[in-house]
């Protein structure tokens, strides 16, 4: 007679209570230091970074290291529930991120946007894949191909942050100017291919770098893409419009969620990184048509307001600042911030020229684009979990990312008082304002 399988222990009490404590904690500082850093001026990250960053091993570890060892211990299974948590909230952010992208803004932009996010992409992008070449060892895991950490380095180069880029514009009242609406249009062309860019660096880390992988990457690349926007699309608009004819917008919340785990899942399968498969599965929502905005204003205010705070602040754990004390990683750090603002701005500099845009354009154009926030963190985390950063290199990213949202507004604020505003924008405005 074959006996029943034990069955399999809950998670401990201790380690149920440090999860829940942390949580809490990372949540109640992040909502705390965000609400500081917008007060200041500054993008809400910027504030949710620091949360980790005091909580980690660059300061309390450092002063207070008892209180560090029982509220973060370093132990593998407690550090990956929390990992698990920020995940899932990660997965949905930049889920609700691609719902929120329009496909049709992108075809009415037309040439410029499409000239202005390919010099914004390709220039930062072989910048960072030359110059990953260059770095010290102590930057680069030592078993990964330098091959593949340049080609992830010039990913998190090259990316932009729509999330960060829209905020503002919003709040400097530039969302309705016709270069508002351009450097958000070329926004989201950079986060889409930064994505597809990201899965392809993805799966080469994890099988290796040899032609018949790159070939073979790219085949599940594109057989993911036609499956999900052909029958993926017309799987997920059914279900949403069915769910749309509900009253209670709980079922189109609990629809969109289950979408976009699903396609995340399914990326993370063929090998592929999640994140693209999350963003896909939102850009998809988005393309449908069958919800309404409104719908999921539920779903945007508890993922905004819970999940990406408590994302950031663990990130920030994971950042130690201390490296910094050393020359050449504060050498390196320096380097990659000159490379990436360069890159960025001579990149979006060169397509706003060749569209024929005037120099202030040109240079308001590569202010918004050079924001790299919260997409730069998610590149980072990413590169992390696959072993392909270290902390430092991990830590200068992340830093690249802070640094460049907060160089956006000021030089954005002094190039778009020097574009004359047309009337089409003026009534834009009277509009918008109302």
């Amino acid at each position: 007679m074959t006996m029943a399988a034990a069955p399999i222990a809950p998670l401990g009490a201790h380690s149920f209570l440090l999860l829940l404590t942390q949580v809490a904690v990372l949540l109640a500082l992040a909502s705390l230091f965000g609400r500081l850093a917008v007060r200041w001026g500054m993008p809400a990250v910027v504030g949710e970074l620091l949360v980790g960053v005091v909580l980690g091993p660059s300061l309390l570890d450092r002063f207070a290291p008892a209180v560090t060892e029982w509220l973060f211990p370093k132990e593998a299974a407690q550090f990956h529930l929390l990992d698990a948590f920020s995940q899932i909230g990660l997965l949905l952010l930049v889920g609700v991120t691609g719902t929120q992208l329009s496909l049709g803004l992108i075809r009415r932009q037309g040439g410029t946007a499409v000239r202005v996010s390919a010099g914004g992409l390709v220039v930062p992008l072989l910048l960072g894949v030359g110059v990953a070449f260059l770095l010290p060892a102590v930057l680069v895991p030592g078993d990964v191909d330098r091959t593949v950490f340049a080609l992830f380095l010039g990913v998190a180069m090259s990316v932009s942050a729509l999330p960060v880029i829209a905020k503002t514009l919003a709040d400097m009242g530039f969302l309705h100017r016709d270069m508002g609406q351009l450097i958000l249009t070329a926004g989201m062309i950079d986060d889409t291919v930064a994505w597809f860019l990201l899965s392809m660096v993805t799966a080469l880390a994890t099988v290796g770098l040899t032609a018949g992988n790159v070939a073979l990457t790219l085949a599940s690349l594109l057989l993911f893409l036609l499956v999900a926007f052909t029958a993926g699309r017309a799987a997920v608009g059914a279900v949403l419009r069915r769910t749309a004819r509900a009253a209670d917008p709980g079922s189109s919340v609990a629809a969109v969620v289950v979408i976009v785990l699903l396609f995340a899942a399914a990326a993370h399968a063929l090998k592929q990184e999640p994140i693209f498969g999350a963003f896909v599965g939102g850009l998809i929502i988005s393309c449908t048509g069958a919800l309404a905005p409104a719908r999921l204003a539920a779903l945007r205010t508890v993922v905004m307001a819970v999940f990406a705070p408590v994302f950031f602040a663990a990130a920030g754990l994971r950042m130690d600042l201390t490296g910094l004390a050393d020359p050449v990683v504060l050498g390196t750090a320096i380097l990659l911030l000159v490379v990436a603002v360069v890159g960025k701005f001579l990149g979006a500099y060169l397509g706003a020229r060749l569209s024929r845009l005037t120099r202030w354009e040109g240079l308001a154009l590569g202010a918004g684009l050079n924001a790299r926030g919260v997409v730069e963190v998610v590149i980072a985390m990413a590169g992390l979990r696959l072993g392909v950063l270290t902390t430092e290199s991990f830590t200068i990213i992340v830093l690249i990312a802070v640094v460049t949202s907060l160089m956006a507004p000021p030089i954005l604020n002094m190039a778009m008082r020097r574009i004359e505003k047309t009337s089409e924008e003026a009534v834009r405005e009277k509009a918008y304002l109302q």
